[in-house]
């Protein structure tokens, strides 16, 4: 296996409510999916909404349960003040914020914000994860 990450798909209660989420954070949907799922162009990978019935059933387990996932997306900003201006934006935009920025004791600033989902993603500003012009994430040797 060839060592990327190519998608993302996050089960969703309300896909025409979470497109609009995701839309008004700046994501732009692809013409594809039909209308049963939405793909965004995330980077050099994609972000999808799948409903989550529909994700549940393709994966073959089960839909139930809720609480924390295990996991989390991340978006890194190029500036320490990035952090809170994007936290900022997603909570004028419906997200929940779950931890407010905040000095990392790593050296960078970060928190936390829960989508309409409840997926969590982490806005962080870390100084030794340079960001290419395109915002691709470089990690040091």
């Amino acid at each position: 296996m060839e060592p990327r990450v190519s998608l993302i798909t996050l089960g969703v209660a309300d896909l025409a409510r979470s497109r609009a989420f995701y839309e008004a954070l700046g994501f732009k949907a692809s013409s594809i999916g039909g209308g049963e799922v939405v793909f965004f162009q995330a980077g050099p990978m994609a972000l999808c909404l799948f409903p989550r019935e529909s994700l549940a059933c393709d994966a073959k387990v089960s839909a139930e349960g809720g609480g924390f996932r295990g996991i989390a997306m991340a978006h890194n900003v190029r500036t320490k003040d990035g952090v809170d201006a994007a936290i900022a934006e997603a909570e004028r935009l419906g997200a929940v914020v779950v931890k407010h920025a905040e000095d990392a004791p790593w050296g960078g600033r970060s928190g936390y914000f829960a989508d309409p989902d409840g997926h969590l993603w982490e806005i962080a500003w870390n100084p030794d994860f340079p960001l290419a012009e395109d915002g691709a994430l470089s990690l040091p040797p």
